[in-house]
């Protein structure tokens, strides 16, 4: 096995046909120079056609075409090599798109059914609760009832060959062998052989999922049959003209095609049908993400061939694991792959709730960095500005609920009309385990799926890891009790018996297969309900004071002490060493320049309050009656200021996403038109006032400095903290941008670079002086970068982290904390409070003579003014030169 290289610090790049391989290679240079040890890749394995981001997956057999193909990846791994950078690559375990025919696997389970060599990999339920789907998959891809469509001739079947097609739309689905045998029987005057040919396709053996050698097996035979029918329409051109006839009559006859479809293993139904009766596990909500069983050592090994090839070849040193959570057994996964990659970085997609640690046994390097954004973040929020903000947002928007009580009413919003399918199959399982013991058999279907509902809404956190082979862990049982309880003081009808049964059953004190099967997907299902009520509604429907509105984060705590900060990072450095710091992702609400502006507003609460209403005031003529509302409007001012200035079709894509994600006036399923228009011709209107635009410019401005002056904090503090430090793309500069797409659009790195190759010149006034091009923030991570591979004794997983506390006044203004022996970080926060200086506020530095990376000063030591220390350069990184 080829040795790895250290991950010392990461940049993310974010790979898409417009960006592929070629551009990747064309900026390792770059890369290189601004001190990063390792590029980190989004997704590069086949995706689907058009794909943006590569997240879903079609082959991971082969390497992406709209990337550059393999010739591309290899040339990509050439010019990272030549500029010493290894790579960490982004890998999807839980799930893979099913769009039509690019994706081999579920175009083969489609067509065959139980019976297909792939009816494993996916997570489908082919004896579902719905006694007419079994042994079928739903389908929800038409835009109207079934009936009315195939009536209205909408759906068609086609040939190309000896390849046979159902087209709806832009959709295209396989035939099944069966349907083939009796389209061909109804073919007149058919030459020798064309009825064994029908006969044989009729009359495959069927096994079952699990019968891998019997499915090879009618594999063959119908390649065989599809051979022999090639060429007999190859050598008989007037078959294959009767043959289109016969299509063409059976497309004409609504009962006939309903015969041919009725043949198939799948069941085309309108979309909305999804919600409830969808039979296969999804990503969420999204139909054409499916979940796939990667428990299975078959499916791990062919699903992960790619990857671990290069792992054990050094052409990656690293994996970004997506989405643990999706995973029936994670550490079951994690000790499989550790075991096929035991030197590989891995760091892993897990959002921990505020306090929840990631499990001890993993045998992972640690998490993919929302905790440590969190944190970050909450440093720079005033605890004072909270009963000022939490009043004003009340009485502008009416909105009274605690952040909590909003997730909470969210998770139900999610289980009824989003994730109805996937409670649904839970109820089932939870019927089954009933029926087997004599003190919960009695239990209606309703107070099982009352219950079931309240304990998911009252979770914690995403998930538990109850395990069948072991006791549960202690924080999953206290975990479970909590919800349990918190479930049963909501529903004190029902019977005290029953939340006891569920609390014995998800701590797997009942033993059987439905119990453990039970618990397996219980455990699935509550990840994706949090995830899609917090991340994706609440978040959208609480706007109290949005930077707070992060993956990862509870908007309803207001901050984050500096003694919390310390602690978490001491606990880093001595269990999670390796984990990835974060400050801005690919999945962050908003950027962490625009996180840092708005963490201001929690020191003025008063100014913004004045601000707000003078706004609120003066846009009440560009309203249509009571739209936008109140809540959507202090979330547009919020926006406007923090990401200012932004340009119209960039507010219209955020706002227009975020309303919809809300689920309350409009949504993603049921756009309301004229809700929408009301708001886009609200925004229109808002940004022709030349008053409100004055006035918003008059309020915003004078705070862009100081929020960078928070940004350049947070940025500091994400590079020199515990863990491995990540750039997402583009954030070395003032990057105000917000969700996807919006955090995706391209990136200049050619004037990043002739930036950064003017740094070594500049004096830290110069750059100061060069604000507006984002120099300051350039300089800071390109030193620190490069500070971090000069001293990997003090920054990696043998290093120290020591707090160090400032004295004076304003000493809880002052975050600095000592790595090693040789590093010392020193930040401001709370800055707005620092108009007048840090008046007598200062840092006695260990002994030793301390060089400023950022300033050139030298020959600090001893106790030293905060005043002199950050004159030159807002923040301090310092090294010890004796």
């Amino acid at each position: 096995m080829t040795e790895r290289q250290p991950v010392a610090a990461t940049y993310r790049l974010q790979l898409h046909p417009d960006f592929g391989f070629d551009a990747a290679a064309e900026i390792a240079g770059y890369l290189a120079r601004l001190g990063v040890t390792h590029v980190y890749l989004s997704p590069l394995l086949q995706a689907a056609p058009g794909s943006t981001h590569g997240y879903d997956v079609v082959d991971p057999t082969r390497v992406n075409d709209d990337l550059g193909g393999p010739a591309g990846y290899e040339r990509l791994q050439a010019r990272l090599r030549e500029a010493g950078l290894g790579q960490v690559l982004d890998v999807v375990p839980n799930h893979m798109a099913i769009t039509g025919p690019e994706n081999p696997w579920w175009w083969d389970v489609l067509e065959n059914g139980p019976s297909s060599r792939y009816a494993r990999y996916f997570d489908v339920a082919w004896d579902p609760p719905e006694p007419r789907l079994k042994d079928l998959i739903l389908v929800p891809v038409l835009a109207d009832h079934y009936g009315r469509v195939l009536e209205a001739g909408q759906l068609r079947l086609e040939r190309q060959a000896a390849s046979f097609r159902l087209r709806y739309s832009d959709h295209r689905f396989p035939l099944s062998p069966r349907s083939l045998g009796h389209l061909l029987r109804s073919v007149p005057a058919a030459p020798e052989g064309w009825e064994a040919i029908a006969d044989a396709l009729q009359h495959l053996p069927e096994p079952g999922p699990l019968d891998r050698e019997a499915s090879e097996q009618r594999h063959e035979l119908l390649a065989a049959a599809r051979r022999r029918l090639a060429t007999l329409l190859r050598l008989h051109p007037a078959l294959a003209s009767s043959l289109d006839g016969v299509l063409a009559a059976i497309n004409a006859d609504p009962d006939r095609l309903d015969a041919v479809l009725e043949l198939q293993h799948y069941r085309l139904a309108r979309w909305q049908t999804a919600a409830w009766d969808l039979d296969y596990r999804r990503f969420f909500d999204i139909n054409t993400l499916a979940g796939i069983r990667v428990s299975d050592s078959l499916v791990f090994l062919d699903t992960h061939r790619l990857v671990l090839a290069w792992l054990r070849q050094g052409v990656l040193d690293g994996i970004r694991v997506d989405h643990p959570d999706g995973l029936r057994d994670p550490r079951e996964y994690f000790d499989r792959l550790r075991r096929a990659a035991p030197t590989a970085w891995i760091v892993v997609e897990k959002i921990l709730a505020p306090g929840e640690p990631l499990p001890e046994d993993w045998p992972v390097d640690g998490t993919t960095g929302y905790d440590a954004a969190r944190l970050v973040t909450g440093l720079l929020i005033d605890p004072s500005g909270e009963r000022p903000l939490t009043a004003l947002y009340q009485e502008l928007t009416g909105e009274r609920d605690a952040f909590a009580q909003v997730a909470y009413a969210c998770k139900h919003l999610v289980m009824r009309e989003l994730l109805g399918s996937d409670v649904r199959r839970l109820l089932a399982l939870l019927g089954a385990v009933c029926e087997k013991h004599r003190r919960s058999r009695d239990y209606t279907r309703r107070e099982l799926e009352q219950a079931l509902r309240e304990v998911i809404a009252c979770f914690p956190v995403y998930r538990t890891y109850v395990r069948p082979s072991e006791p549960p862990r202690d924080q999953d049982v206290a975990v479970i009790e909590r919800a349990v309880g918190e479930a049963e003081r909501c529903l004190p009808h029902l019977d005290h018996g029953l939340f006891a049964f569920l609390r014995d059953l998800l701590r797997l004190r009942l033993r059987g297969s439905e119990e453990e099967e039970f618990v397996a997907r219980f455990q699935q299902t509550t990840g994706p309900v949090t995830a899609k009520a917090v991340e994706d509604t609440a978040f959208y429907r609480y706007h109290r004071l949005v930077c707070l509105n992060e993956v990862g984060s509870d908007p309803g705590r207001f901050g984050v002490p500096l003694d919390e900060y310390h602690a978490h990072n001491l606990a880093t450095q001595r269990r999670w060493p390796g984990t990835m710091v974060a400050s801005s992702t690919h999945d962050t609400k908003r950027s962490e320049d625009v996180r840092a502006r708005l963490a201001l507003l929690s020191e003025i609460p008063g100014r913004w309050q004045a601000a707000v209403a003078g706004w609120v005031a003066h846009n009440a003529r560009h309203r249509r009656g009571p739209y936008p509302d109140r809540n959507t409007e202090y979330l547009l001012y919020q926006t406007l200021y923090g990401a200012h200035p932004i340009g119209a079709s960039r507010l219209w894509g955020y706002m227009q996403k975020a309303v919809r994600e809300a689920k309350r006036h409009t949504s993603w399923l049921e756009p309301n038109a004229e809700y929408e228009g009301a708001l886009a011709a609200f925004i229109e209107a808002i940004g022709a006032d030349r008053w409100f635009q004055d006035d918003l410019a008059a309020f915003t401005e004078p705070l862009i400095p100081p929020g960078r002056v928070n940004a350049l904090s947070l940025k500091l503090l994400t590079l020199t903290a515990p863990g491995v430090p990540d750039v997402y793309q583009g954030t070395e500069l003032w990057s105000l941008t917000l969700v996807d797409p919006d955090n995706r659009e391209p990136v200049d790195f050619t004037g990043r670079d002739r930036l950064l190759a003017e740094l070594d010149r500049l004096t830290p006034e110069a750059a100061m002086a060069r604000a507006e091009e984002g120099v300051p923030k350039l300089l800071l991570t390109a030193r620190a970068l490069a500070l971090r591979r000069r001293l990997p004794e003090c920054f990696g997983p043998q290093g120290t982290y020591t707090p160090l506390a400032a004295e004076g006044g304003e000493r809880d203004r002052v975050v600095a904390f000592q790595r090693g022996a040789g590093a010392i970080t020193v930040v401001p926060r709370l800055v707005m409070g620092l108009a007048g200086g840090f008046r007598d506020t200062g840092l006695r530095l260990p002994p030793g003579r301390w060089r400023n990376e950022l300033t050139g000063e030298v020959a600090l030591e001893g106790a030293v003014a905060l005043d002199r220390l950050l004159a030159r350069f807002p923040v301090a990184l310092l090294t010890c030169d004796g």
